[in-house]
């Protein structure tokens, strides 16, 4: 490429740049929020592999990977990493397909003012921080909670032994239980939208062919949102890691911290409840998520362009 041609081309670019100039506008808010908020932090990093000082990252000596060597002999550490691992697997395996099997459903109804009333019923847990779920499973399922008091309705013995928020099994299925009742029906509206740029002629002839419904969203609905399904798989494994800290912090105890304690809020209590507040742990920490969500994302993308679907990278 001549100099000539490179100075043209980026004269074409420019002059593009400036023909969408309202559109870039636009645009410049969320590429200041990302900028300040993702990439100026990436700063500091650093601190994972120092002792941190109050004179600043800067002055802050290095360590010789002190943090990651604490973090592997820590004894709570490898149990937390376990609870994450369990309980976001126990998440895709159970939640990830509710929001698909429930898009499928909803797009069967031939009432539109119905389907829409579910829709917002089912959208507006999303909502709802979970300070106020977690007071709602309290006054349910507590102690002192209503459906006991419905239990020993019928079942007084059942009701004596009653410990469902304090049992590390039945909390953990809880956990994924209500992460579904918030979230299934905000994740179907993706899937709606997938539903709803697939060919129509598609079940005109379908219909020809004497398919009934069932045969439609097998061979025409689900495949034609197989795409959209893989890049929200891998964007899930891609976030393993993240075993849901706002969820587990309000509404775990002491008594399923053997079961329930995520590596957010293992490492919240052991760093932010201390006397002495240490960054450059949690920095360690944070890091070796991200680093293990990024290996996850790479291989579950992988895996699934060699399957032959889109994939986001």
């Amino acid at each position: 490429m001549t100099v000539v041609q490179r100075h043209n081309n980026q004269r074409s670019v420019w002059k593009r740049m400036w023909d969408f100039k309202w559109i870039y506008l636009m645009l410049l808010p969320a590429l200041v929020f990302f900028l300040i908020f993702k990439y100026v932090p990436m700063y500091g990093i650093q601190l994972a592999f120092k002792d941190y000082v109050l004179a600043g990252i800067n002055a802050s000596p290095w360590n010789n990977f002190e943090h990651f060597k604490f973090m592997m002999l820590e004894p709570g550490f490898i149990p937390s990493l376990r609870n994450t691992l369990i309980i976001s697997f126990m998440r895709i395996v159970v939640g990830f397909p509710f929001p698909i099997i429930l898009a499928l459903l909803i797009n069967e109804m031939y009432n539109a003012k119905y389907r829409r009333v579910l829709q917002t019923i089912y959208t507006f847990p999303h909502f709802l921080s979970w300070v106020l779920l977690a007071g709602i499973m309290l006054n349910l399922l507590g102690s002192n909670g209503m459906v006991r008091k419905v239990v020993a309705m019928f079942n007084p013995a059942a009701s004596q032994s009653w410990d469902l928020l304090y049992n590390g099994d039945a909390f953990r299925w809880l956990l994924v239980l209500t992460d579904i009742w918030k979230e299934a029906g905000w994740g179907t509206i993706i899937y709606l939208a997938s539903i709803a740029g697939i060919d129509q002629s598609l079940y005109e002839a379908a219909m020809i062919d004497g398919c009934n419904r069932w045969q439609n969203m097998w061979y025409i609905t689900l495949p034609g949102i197989i795409n959209m399904i893989a890049i929200q798989f891998v964007l899930r494994v891609g976030s393993i890691m993240e075993g849901g800290f706002d969820q587990v912090f309000n509404m775990y105890s002491p008594p399923v911290f053997d079961k329930g304690d995520i590596i957010d809020t293992y490492i919240y209590r052991l760093s932010f409840q201390a006397a002495n507040v240490d960054f450059g742990f949690p920095t360690a920490v944070g890091l070796f998520k991200n680093v293990i969500n990024f290996i996850l994302l790479i291989t579950a993308n992988s895996v699934t362009k060699a399957l032959g679907q889109e994939t986001i990278l």
